[in-house]
């Protein structure tokens, strides 16, 4: 499996797209976590991938975050809320996988992406990468989270 962790790494260059936030998906920024799933020719790794992130409903809310699902050009949210969104900015954008390959990314609060993956990931792994972040653990401090 194919897995890239940018998270910790430091902010060298806004031009670079592996630090700087992603225009496409800006009405996220500071508000939500994203996870984008590119849904691959067969759809089969993106449908593994979406029923076990959908089986945790509450931990994804707890998490502030909003999964996306870019497929043929289009998107749908597959939880929370998103409107208007497209999906080749999205793909381009993030330098995502050609049509009919899957990947997933996960961006964090700040826009940058934290996560890129070739195969699914676990709710285990995502969760884990989401709560060693320094954002997420003053959430956890919070009193109303």
């Amino acid at each position: 499996m194919s897995k890239t962790l940018l998270y910790g790494a430091t902010k060298i260059d806004e031009k670079n797209s592996a630090y700087a936030p992603v225009q496409s998906l800006a009405a996220f920024q500071w508000k939500n976590r994203v996870f984008i799933l590119f849904a691959d020719k067969d759809n089969a790794r993106a449908a593994r991938q979406e029923n076990q992130l959908l089986s945790e409903r509450a931990a994804l809310d707890e998490r502030d975050i909003v999964v996306l699902k870019v497929s043929a050009g289009k998107v749908r949210a597959l939880f929370g809320a998103a409107d208007g969104l497209d999906g080749e900015a999205i793909r381009h954008d993030l330098e995502g996988p050609e049509a009919g390959e899957f990947a997933a990314f996960l961006l964090g609060k700040d826009g940058t992406v934290k996560l890129k993956v070739s195969e699914p990931i676990t709710n285990g792994e995502l969760f884990a990468i989401i709560d060693s972040m320094p954002m997420r653990a003053a959430e956890t401090l919070k009193p109303d989270k």
